[in-house]
């Protein structure tokens, strides 16, 4: 609903707006009040202690803050002062000074101090209601963009929270198209991948490095889409040049992954590539030794390994535990990193089931 005063005609938000006065003088407050309770302004509060500034800023709540310049205890420029340093940057809340000195000076050291617009006393009812409307426009306008950036930033977060989650059920497909022909199931992978983030912790790596690893592991195996089914679910041994065409899955998952600026897929790559390799420099497809096989690689070769060992596949038994576990350790320091070994061990003992 709106109203009229000389001419001039104001709606809500406008009228429904928080006016704070703050004038040592209780007839320049009364004559204020009388002035925006006429322009149909109520939400008003008013001190004519500046020490109480602080306090109604907070409990108030203003949109607006008429504030006299010169004043005892704390004079205008003080509560200034306050005003801004308690709104910060991102907030806007305009001050319209109430002054009889309208000295340049004045204006100058007001204005640099943050105040937005001044009223000369004697004030004028129509000059008042002018200046101050003009001022809660922009107020307005701005808590409209502040609040149209709150909701995007929301939109955005949610939009990136889905992206990641898109993310991660492209990367668990991807893992379980490495195994479909093994294993339908594709828990193979996502076993693997779990393993790997615990034995990570255990060794004491961060867990967004870890958590990194859960997910770039499951995609270890994903070269093996570039073997043929008559090699990959062959039974028994591999024949020497049967054994060489099957070692090329490191190097063909490495190359589907290579290039990616996904750090998921940048791992990846790398365990594709290096997971079977081994500590004493036996293992392929690059021939690397000890620590010059990264870490992810040397870690997932090793959950790798034990999943593959207590689990059936076409052309396998699984394997108890204790049997995968004795033959971990006898593979320490010849396949596997002897300290990652020895944190294996000792997770699969204590807590894996």
């Amino acid at each position: 609903m709106g109203m009229e005063t000389d001419g001039m005609e104001f709606a809500a938000p406008l009228t429904d707006a928080r006016i704070l006065i703050i004038d040592d003088q209780e007839y320049n407050i009364s004559l204020l009040e009388r002035m925006l309770r006429r322009a149909s302004f109520h939400q008003l509060s008013s001190t004519t202690d500046s020490l109480q500034a602080e306090r109604l800023l907070r409990e108030f709540d203003p949109d607006i803050v008429l504030l006299d310049l010169h004043m005892p205890g704390i004079d205008g420029m003080g509560v200034l002062a306050k005003i801004r340093h308690m709104m910060g940057d991102k907030n806007y809340l305009p001050v319209l000074m109430l002054t009889a000195d309208v000295t340049a000076a004045t204006k100058q050291t007001a204005l640099q101090a943050g105040a937005n617009d001044f009223l000369t006393k004697p004030l004028d009812r129509t000059e008042v209601i002018l200046r101050m409307s003009n001022l809660l426009k922009t107020r307005f306008l701005h808590k409209q963009l502040q609040h149209y950036n709150e909701t995007l930033e929301a939109k955005v977060a949610e939009r990136t929270e889905e992206l990641n989650r898109t993310k991660l059920e492209i990367l668990e497909l991807l893992g379980r198209t490495s195994e479909y022909r093994d294993d339908m199931t594709g828990q193979h992978t996502q076993r693997v991948g779990r393993l790997s983030e615990l034995i990570a912790l255990e060794l004491g790596l961060p867990q967004e490095q870890a958590s990194m690893i859960a997910k770039a592991a499951p995609l270890h195996d994903i070269g093996k889409i570039g073997i043929s089914d008559q090699l990959l679910l062959k039974p028994g041994r591999y024949e020497l040049d049967e054994f060489e065409a099957m070692k090329k899955h490191t190097i063909i998952g490495a190359d589907i992954l290579e290039g990616s600026s996904f750090d998921v897929l940048k791992m990846a790559s790398i365990i594709a590539r290096w997971h079977h390799e081994k500590w004493d420099g036996s293992g392929y497809p690059d021939g690397l030794a000890g620590e010059r096989i990264p870490i992810e690689a040397r870690i997932v070769a090793l959950a790798d390994f034990y999943d593959a060992l207590t689990h059936d596949r076409p052309y396998k038994r699984a394997w108890t535990s204790g049997e995968a576990l004795d033959e971990v350790k006898r593979q320490s320091g010849r396949h596997f990193d002897p300290a990652i070994t020895r944190v294996f061990v000792a997770l699969i003992e204590r807590d894996w089931q």
